[in-house]
């Protein structure tokens, strides 16, 4: 028997270590997998169902190669969560001694200098922030690490944060006073020294492109890299192989600027001026445009007459005070690096106004919130980078989620990344879903492009929810729609005299909302884009997911927009080929917060009929997982009446979506 069957089997390490634990074949077939790409240094491209155990299953082979493995996750808190949760996990089973280390993005951790220079200079911008700054501060002395995760009883959002901690603009580098106690180059260091190293996607990709987080230096001694959440990779990417450049970065500059001035450059009085006129320009480009958020190719700008002149004053305000910082940058470290900052903004500008390149082509785009604008040049594929930082070493790549692939073909994932040759495997969930769920797609929902669409979803809804007691999950694909469910429901549980508690996106922090939605056992969650993926809500508290329109992206989008119009222009087939394999893998992700153990049933409800009615729907219903499907009410009312462990859902289900 192999070292990985004998870990994996019933009786195997992980039964001493783990309460509850099962020996999965899925599991093994994708350890397998990882052992021999692994070995061979190769990609692979592994999708593991729900409740297949992926992350053991690359963790275990990974630590039995010996080599320097990096793990790359989609967020902080799944980082996080493998760091403390999975991988002692493994280490236990294997009786590892292997060093691991956690790299986080130089804004997790407190920077001394900046602490200690904000809270003697004492401008603040909200009056709960000193209190929260003198926390961190005490924090700081205490901390080995200095990550703010850590520091307990401060929000992680509180603003006060903004005021501890250094970016890759305002680090001074070497030339820090306080760089030898600094957090980030600690944690830089212990990731150099370990066997294994936990970092997650948007700090992978700005130090493989811009090298400047501590990873790009672990690569080239690495053995194996892994990208777990892998169907993100895309979309993070683009935004590392492009450039940004927003007016928040400008005001920040020039109050940085302002400031210093006082203190380090009290006699030359232009420098301050010129920093307050960067500012009072750059505050007025903004206002070229509406105060509701806008998306804004650079064709659609001619309507806005005062552009041209506003962006040349922003401009040359930006060049003057630049040329200003030169003559000043030798009198001190803070002020040398404002001229720095400002010389890189200078270059972004000229970047994003310079013609595009045949070869590489890019779709340049404005985008404002509330109080900002934000100038992109996002390129329209990011297969030719990311394929070179495959092929440039020797070394295995292990691309892995729950979704990447379509009906098992992973020609989508493997065009958007350029990956030429990869091993791929498709293991499906252990899960029994046609016992364990329903998928209702209702009948009479008005059409998704109908004013009257989001009113006839929450009107399909009630009746499920009626049945359900509540406890449902509603995802909307945008924000107008959401607050207009919110506004609908509230009247309908008034004047039904539910006591379901309503939570919404936006309210409150997603950990708090998701904390109360547990706690709460019978609430209903109204999310969009964020509650659609990396949520693990395990239990019958989560019983219904109701989905209201199919994931397509918006074709007006800057970006979709000259995806598809260069797909149409190289002769290809964009709404086959782009954009519904992309709403197929947001729907499976979407799907996928219902069923999360053997134990969990529910149903999934999709209000949007194209699923049943278009010939694509096919594709759609292929993608997601094989739970009993029904256009009939009745047989969701059934589902939750039936007792759990006894009586499995009505075999009339099976209907109209077969």
């Amino acid at each position: 028997m192999s070292d990985l069957k004998r870990i994996f089997s019933p009786e195997g390490a992980f039964a001493e270590v783990l309460s509850g634990w099962r020996s999965r074949p899925q599991q093994l077939a994708m350890a397998e997998a990882v052992e021999r790409a692994v070995a061979g240094n190769s990609v692979l491209l592994a999708e593991a169902g729900t409740g297949t155990g992926k992350t053991l299953a690359y963790l275990i082979p990974a630590l039995l190669s010996g080599g320097k493995v990096v793990i790359s996750t989609g967020t902080k808190a799944l980082q996080d969560q493998l760091f403390h949760r999975d991988l002692p996990a493994a280490r236990r089973a294997l009786k590892s001694p292997v060093k691991v280390a956690l790299l986080k993005g130089r804004a997790n951790y407190v920077c001394h200098h900046h602490l200690e220079r904000n809270l003697s200079d004492g401008r603040f911008a909200n009056r709960d922030d000193p209190k929260w700054l003198a926390k961190i501060a005490r924090f700081a002395k205490t901390s080995s690490s200095g990550d703010r995760a850590e520091a307990e009883g401060i929000p992680e959002d509180a603003t006060a944060w903004q005021y501890a901690v250094s970016s890759r603009d305002t680090c001074l580098g070497s030339e820090c006073s306080h760089y030898k106690d600094c957090f980030v180059m600690a944690a830089r260091k212990a990731a150099l020294d370990a066997e294994v190293v936990v970092v997650n996607h948007h700090l992978f990709f700005a130090d493989l492109w811009l090298k400047d987080e501590g990873v790009a230096e672990l690569l080239p001694a690495c053995n194996t890299v892994i990208l777990d959440e892998a169907h993100q990779l895309a979309e993070t990417a683009a935004q590392f192989f492009g450039e940004t450049l927003s007016t928040a970065q400008l005001i920040e500059l020039a109050g940085d600027t302002k400031r210093l001035a006082a203190v380090k450059a009290g006699d030359f009085p232009a420098l301050r001026k010129s920093a307050e006129d960067l500012t009072k320009v750059t505050r007025d480009l903004r206002l070229v445009f509406p105060q509701n958020p806008v998306k804004s190719t650079l064709a659609e700008l001619k309507r806005y007459d005062k552009w041209p002149d506003a962006l040349k004053a922003a401009s040359s305000a930006l060049d003057a005070l630049t040329q200003l910082l030169e003559s000043q940058a030798e009198r001190d470290a803070d002020l040398n690096n404002c001229f720095e900052r400002a010389q890189g903004l200078q270059a972004t500008l000229a970047s994003w106004q310079r013609a595009d390149d045949p070869d590489t082509p890019r779709v340049r785009w404005l985008e404002t919130t509330l109080s900002s604008l934000l100038m992109h040049a996002t390129p329209l594929s990011v297969g030719a980078m990311f394929g070179a930082k495959l092929a440039e070493r020797a070394q295995a790549w292990i691309l892995t989620s729950a979704t990447l692939a379509v009906g098992g073909d992973f020609t989508h994932l493997k065009t958007r990344l350029g990956i030429d040759e990869a091993e791929t495997l498709c293991v499906d969930s252990p899960f029994d879903y046609p016992r364990q769920g329903v998928l209702y797609v209702p009948q009479g929902v008005s059409a998704p492009n109908t004013p009257e669409f989001t009113e006839s979803v929450v009107n399909a809804a009630l009746p499920v929810l009626e049945v359900s007691g509540g406890r449902a999950f509603i995802l909307f694909t945008s924000l107008r729609a959401l607050e207009k469910a919110r506004t609908l429901l509230i009247d309908a549980f008034k004047s039904r005299g539910w006591d379901y508690p309503l939570l919404v996106q936006g309210d409150a922090p997603k950990n708090e909302l998701l904390a109360r939605f547990q706690q709460a056992g019978n609430a209903v969650l109204l999310g969009s884009q964020s509650f659609w993926e990396g949520v693990d809500m395990p239990g019958e508290a989560l019983s219904v997911v109701i989905i209201d329109k199919l994931p397509f992206q918006p074709p007006d989008d800057p970006v979709v927009a000259a995806r598809i119009a260069q797909a149409e222009k190289n002769g290809g087939k964009p709404f086959m080929d782009y954009q519904l394999p992309h709403a197929a893998l947001s729907l499976k992700q979407g799907a996928g917060r219902l069923i999360r153990t053997e134990t969990d049933r529910g149903v999934l409800m999709i209000c949007d009929t194209r699923l049943a009615d278009k010939p694509y729907g096919r594709l759609l219903l292929n993608a997601l997982p094989a739970m009993t499907r029904t256009r009939k009410l009745e047989v969701v009312a059934r589902f939750f009446a039936a007792e759990e462990k006894k009586k499995a859902p009505a075999a009339a289900g099976a209907d109209a979506l077969n």
